[in-house]
């Protein structure tokens, strides 16, 4: 599979070449440096100060649209305009990051604020008068296992959960919807689940749904069984559940997204860490059927 666009340089020691060596099909990849304490730069978590946004582009403004989310994960407009939050953390991995590298994962992930329970939840905000500020908040899904990605398919929500896609039924306005779901499929997940995120989007039709599943550690170091199903992007019947391998290979790719004019599926995949400041770039790309 062709790499085709670069997003960033991975996390690592400081970087030496300039952001052009790591964009299109043949990034410059010099030899890895590794060690024993992981070649890692984690910028510590803070908040905007009061008064202060981000600065958009020419001729935008940004405010903020809602505060006080607990790790807002995925953001995914209704057509009704109302706009559903993921608010998730990692979800219990007593296997995952043992050892001395897993106690300087721990402290990394505490420095930028990853170490905090999980919120479990899907929050609906609503923006009724147009002004680009949630006037109302309300718990639209709750009891969830580490939710991250959501697509609506007609009137069914499905959710990616950690571990599982549920489908849920929406009332058009719903302010909140009770109940577990149906689950559709089952997810790569356990005790382990070193890349628990899990992005889902839609095929144009609505037939199929793409979910992405990261690797199951940072290079295989735990054995390639632990890794089964892993590194990858099922295709899943939206209806049966039924499943197959889309695309091997993506180490985790986080984003997913279909082109409107062609209908392609594309993904932004987070590559190798703790191998140097140029090692290994992130990047973006067309994901092809039965590509590797």
């Amino acid at each position: 599979m062709a790499v085709v666009a670069l997003a960033t340089l991975a996390c690592g020691s400081t970087a030496r070449l300039p952001i052009s060596a790591g964009i299109g099909p043949a990034p410059e990849l010099p030899p890895p440096r590794t060690s024993l304490i992981p070649t890692t730069k984690i910028a510590t978590a803070v908040g905007w100060p009061a008064g202060m946004t981000p600065v958009g582009a020419r001729g935008t403004r940004v405010n903020a649209f809602a505060t006080a989310l607990e790790h807002p994960r995925f953001v995914y407009t209704l057509p009704n305009g109302d706009v559903l939050v993921t608010e998730a953390n990692a979800p219990p991995r007593p296997d995952d990051a043992t050892g001395i590298r897993g106690w300087f994962f721990k402290r990394f992930q505490r420095k930028a604020g990853g170490a905090a329970p999980s919120a479990n939840r899907i929050s609906l905000l609503r923006d009724a008068d147009g002004d680009g500020v949630a006037e109302t908040r309300s718990v639209f899904i709750d009891s969830l296992n580490a939710p991250f990605g959501i697509v609506m398919v007609g009137h069914d929500l499905y959710v990616a959960n950690t571990d599982a896609v549920l489908r849920f039924a929406y009332r058009d306005g719903a302010t909140a919807i009770s109940g577990r779901g149906d689950t559709v499929v089952r997810l790569p997940a356990g005790t382990r689940n070193h890349h628990w995120t899990k992005t889902i989007v839609a095929s144009p039709d609505g037939r199929t749904l793409y979910v992405s599943i990261g690797s199951n550690s940072n290079a295989a170091e735990n054995g390639m069984e632990v890794e089964r199903d892993r590194a990858s992007i099922w295709a899943i019947d939206a209806t049966s559940g039924a499943h197959r391998s889309f695309a091997t290979g993506l180490r985790n790719a986080a984003g997913l997204a279909i082109e409107p004019s062609t209908g392609a599926l594309w993904a932004a995949v987070n590559e190798r860490d703790e191998l140097g400041g140029d090692l290994v770039p992130d990047y973006m790309t067309a994901v092809h059927d039965g590509a590797f």
